[in-house]
């Protein structure tokens, strides 16, 4: 392929292929098969929270470099000519944004040759002043562009290294530990040998650790006398009960289940006995139930509700208010509940025993990692039970197992040291004095261990709950936030399971091994506000206001990691806690209160995008991820507060908005397919710096040009697949094109006006020209347009169809012959497409209507999928004007959405789908048709 483009294109900025059209719906495809795995991810080396999907960074960045062929019309000179190297650069897209293409060399070298050619054989650098969890610097470098990555917090600029910066220095290098190397035939290709010795250090750290404390984690005897690894002891807090009467010390716990698998159903049935030697006289015991039949009343709702608990032994109800004295009083016990062996392929649940509940009894070590909780910060809700400092989260045998994985990192690292000069690496310096011997390899050695360890506190602490439905100890953080819980699991540190050091020694191994980590990539810790920008082009997932508190909660990780790593990487852990107060983020507690925390949050992010506007090129332009909160979805949706306050500091600090793509980037688990008519959670938008020169202009200059440059970028925005539910949105990226390329727009008496309105002013826009396109439908579909705008789907008098028809030309009994609505006994009603007739044929339809192809169309697509969908549009073609069924497919979706979202969805997957459906109907020869039907109104 030529790398060098006619020297007309390098005179100015040319529009980039993420400003002008993309494959947006086959990107949010992808985007979720990311999100339903669970397994096999690079970023898994360590949990950071939002992280954005590595196939959505990917997609972002090559359409950030590539060209968009309508700048380059000494190349491409025909509008025909335009698409069809459009659809290729789609094409390349769809493929390289696959999960699968995440490892595929032959697929990422045409990417890579690809982005060499439309930058003139020199891409630029990458940088992402937010780096985050390092999705985006992770994929510039798996794009071949030299990644730069910096964060204010240590926590994720370690995540950074470990991810882009340490894989390469030692890439290629064989394995260490002894007899490693020799262990394969195949060599040792990029991080392979790393990973390799990260496993086997990380399972001789084990190892040492089980000679030390492995007498705490005994197993548990079965019924049949014999032993199964104990892999979690369930555990319940207990309070005095208030009532005086009784006194026990009672149980508070959020269920009683174990498991709720079919089949394999176990719960824990509380009793309550005699014991002098107990407070009141009495104690609780537990046994374990397998017979949902036979389960206790109530056997799943627990002990505790939202307002307070009830006490087993006396029935009396328990305020929060008192737990939580007493808690603060630290005067809260706990109790072994029930303990999980491991079966053969299954979780046996056995009843406690005295022999587990002292082994769980140990001094609580006094060199843990210093560290107070905030008293009141986003997410945190564990200090009005009397948690103040880190170490109170964890039982006394999870904090002594942790501080001794600790000091075995440290001891593991000398043994690095000796087994690498003794396979020939020369000492050499430090890593952070730049090393790269022995001394440097035993470093990064210990920095994937500690970054293990740092993992296994998130799932090795007394928040973590017991899964009943997946039978497996979950992590403390699978939100963004630190929860009290009643019940919690404590998982066999020492075990192979979930929540134990081997399986974050494995996940972060693994997660090594997927590196493809080669080119160059440079890691900082910096505040984005101050750092240099030059010759740099930004790609970015900043903070949102209030969303998530990120320094706050890192500290649970940043604790165990200096304490680990502090003389590896004595600049990143300098510090006692995380640095919070320069943190970009809207915490109220920090600054006084929600107005003052968003207006911190608001002049620093435009302090940020102004610092960078100072030195940015107009080359390229920079992409931002914009991450909607979900209230602002369900409330406002697309037309937020939030959103028009966050642009507005974009314009206001010398940016131009040239694009705005949504993406479902932060889906659930279980996601809507591709026709839900949902909104997208994140935006990705383009900016380009505003000319110093640039012009003012007023409403009505703005609104000209906004009328006329919104037909031109409409037809381009649908050649990719935009779903309905999408379109608005993607719209607004022209729209604020306009806006933004002016100094400011001036209202009639002189103000400005705002981004909130424009935002308006560029959805009515829009309407505008939908609606003007109106004028051009057959007769038959705008009755169909204006029923469906006045009544819906209901059923009407008869009259009332005939005063829509007459002004249009038309009889209700010609259209009725169409197919598109019933009348009969002197009402009239619209046909919805799942009950149009499955045998039609366009082929062979005297009276064919765009709306009758169109809901067809939708028809089919939902029930049968593209090819179904493609023949009809096939066989439709020679009659119809197909990009007009597009058109109306939004049309319709934007009708029906709100009143009937049922069958919105179907004209929503139609429109997302519609390059996949109409690219099919073009390779499928129509059957031959003897006549092409015209309509003819005076057959009326």
């Amino acid at each position: 392929m030529n790398f060098s483009l006619p020297a007309s294109a390098n005179k100015a900025p040319i529009r980039k292929l993420i400003e002008v059209s993309m494959p947006l719906e086959k990107v949010n495809e992808a985007l979720k098969a990311e999100k339903d795995r669970k397994v096999g991810k690079p970023q898994q080396i360590h949990h950071w929270w939002a992280r954005r999907p590595i196939t959505a960074a990917r997609a972002v960045l090559f359409a950030q470099l590539v060209d968009d062929p309508s700048s380059h019309p000494e190349l491409f000179s025909t509008d025909e000519e335009i698409a069809v190297e459009r659809r290729r650069l789609h094409k390349l897209l769809v493929r390289l944004v696959q999960w699968d293409s995440t490892y595929d060399e032959a697929i990422l070298d045409e990417a890579r040759l690809e982005i060499r050619r439309w930058t003139g054989g020199a891409p630029p650098a990458i940088l992402d002043p937010f780096a985050g969890g390092g999705a985006i610097p992770l994929e510039a470098q798996r794009l071949g562009l030299h990644a730069h990555a910096s964060d204010l917090n240590p926590v994720p600029v370690l995540i950074n290294k470990a991810l882009i910066e340490l894989p390469p220095i030692f890439s290629g290098s064989s394995p260490v530990f002894p007899g490693a190397a020799e262990s394969t035939l195949g060599g040792w290709p990029r991080a392979l040998g790393l990973a390799e010795d990260v496993r086997r250090y990380g399972a001789l750290l084990r190892d040492r650790a089980t000679q030390r404390i492995g007498h705490l984690y005994p197993p548990a005897k079965l019924p049949s006398g014999e032993t199964a690894t104990a892999i979690a002891w369930i555990w319940v807090r207990l309070v005095t009960c208030w009532n005086p009467a009784c006194g026990i010390q009672m149980p508070l716990t959020s269920t009683w289940w174990l498991s709720k698998k079919k089949g394999k159903e176990a719960f824990v049935i509380p009793a309550i006995i005699d014991d002098p030697s107990a407070p009141g006289g009495r104690r609780v015991t537990f046994s374990i139930g397998h017979d949902p039949k036979s389960a206790p009343p109530r056997v799943t709702e627990g002990t505790v509700g939202q307002s307070g608990a009830t006490c087993i032994a006396c029935g009396t109800a328990v305020e929060l208010k008192h737990i939580r004295s007493e808690g603060k009083a630290k005067r809260l016990g706990t109790q072994l509940m029930a303990v999980v062996a491991q079966g053969n392929r299954k979780r046996i649940y056995l009843p406690p025993t005295l022999e587990h509940t002292e082994h769980s009894n140990v001094p609580r070590p006094t060199d843990g990692p210093a560290g107070d909780l905030p008293t009141a910060a986003l997410g945190f809700r564990v200090q009005g039970y009397g948690m103040s400092e880190w170490t109170d989260i964890f039982t006394d045998r999870q904090l002594l197992a942790l501080t001794t994985l600790s000091d075995l990192v440290r001891e593991i690292r000398s043994q690095v040291v000796k087994d690498a000069l003794a396979a020939d690496l020369d000492a050499g310096e430090r890593l952070s004095d730049g090393g790269s011997g022995a001394e440097a390899y035993a470093d990064v050695v210990a920095t994937y261990l500690g970054l293990a360890l740092s993992r296994l506190a998130d799932w090795s602490n007394s928040l973590c709950r017991w899964e009943s439905n997946g039978q497996v100890s979950q992590q403390s953080y699978g939100r963004q936030s630190v929860t009290w819980t009643w019940d919690f699991s404590e998982a066999n540190t020492l075990a192979s399971s979930s929540g134990s050091f081997d399986a974050a020694i494995k996940a972060v191994a693994r997660a090594l091994e997927l590196s493809r980590a080669s080119g160059p990539a440079t890691v900082t810790q910096a505040d984005a506000a101050q750092r240099s920008y030059d010759n740099l082009v930004i790609a970015t997932d900043p903070p949102y206001y209030d969303n998530i508190g990120y320094a706050d909660l890192s500290d649970l990780f940043y604790i165990w990691l200096r304490k680990t790593l502090r003389d590896v990487h004595p600049s990143l852990f300098s510090t006692m806690l995380v640095p919070k107060a320069e943190e970009l983020v809207a915490e109220p507690f920090r600054h006084g209160g929600g107005e003052n925390a968003e207006r911190f949050f608001e002049e620093g992010f435009q302090r940020v995008f102004g610092h960078a506007r100072a030195s940015a090129s107009a080359d390229y332009p920079i992409t931002v991820f914009y991450a909607f909160k979900q209230a602002e979805l369900e409330k406002e949706g697309v037309a937020s507060t939030g959103w028009s306050t966050f642009l507005e500091g974009l314009v206001r600090q010398g940016w131009t908005i040239t694009a705005t793509w949504p993406v479902r980037s932060e889906m659930e688990s279980r996601m809507r397919g591709q026709s839900a008519n949902a909104l997208a959670s994140s935006i990705v938008l383009a900016l380009r710096p505003r000319e110093i020169s640039a012009p003012a202009t007023d409403r009505s200059g703005f609104l000209a040009a906004l009328h006329r440059e919104l037909e031109h970028a409409l037809p381009e925005i649908r050649q990719g697949s935009i779903a309905p539910a999408d379109l608005r949105q993607t719209v607004l990226g022209p729209g604020m094109a306009v806006f933004s390329r002016y100094s400011r727009v001036l209202e009639d008496d002189g103000t400005h006006v705002s981004v909130k309105t424009a935002l308006a002013l560029i959805n009515q826009t829009f309407d505008a020209i939908e609606s003007e396109q109106d004028t051009d439908l057959d007769p038959d579909t705008r009755f169909c347009l204006d029923w469906f705008k006045s009544y819906g789907w209901s059923t009407r008098p008869y009259g009332d169809a005939e005063s829509l028809s007459v002004p249009l030309g038309l009889s209700v009994a010609g259209i009725a012959r169409g197919g598109v609505i019933l009348s009969g006994g002197g009402k009239v009603s619209l046909v919805k497409p799942q009950d149009l007739d499955a045998k039609w044929n366009p082929a062979t339809d005297d009276r064919l209507s765009l709306w009758e192809v169109t809901c067809h169309l939708a028809r089919v697509y939902a029930a049968e999928g593209r090819e179904a969908a493609a023949r009809l549009m096939a066989s439709a073609g020679p009659k119809v004007n197909i990009d007009a069924v597009n058109r109306l497919a939004t049309r319709l979706y934007e009708l029906m959405e709100s009143k009937d979202a049922g069958t919105a969805s179907l004209f929503n997957g139609l429109g997302g789908a519609w390059a996949d459906v109409s690219q099919t109907a073009r390779s499928i020869r129509p059957p031959a048709i003897q006549d092409t039907f015209n309509f003819d109104e005076d057959e009326d």
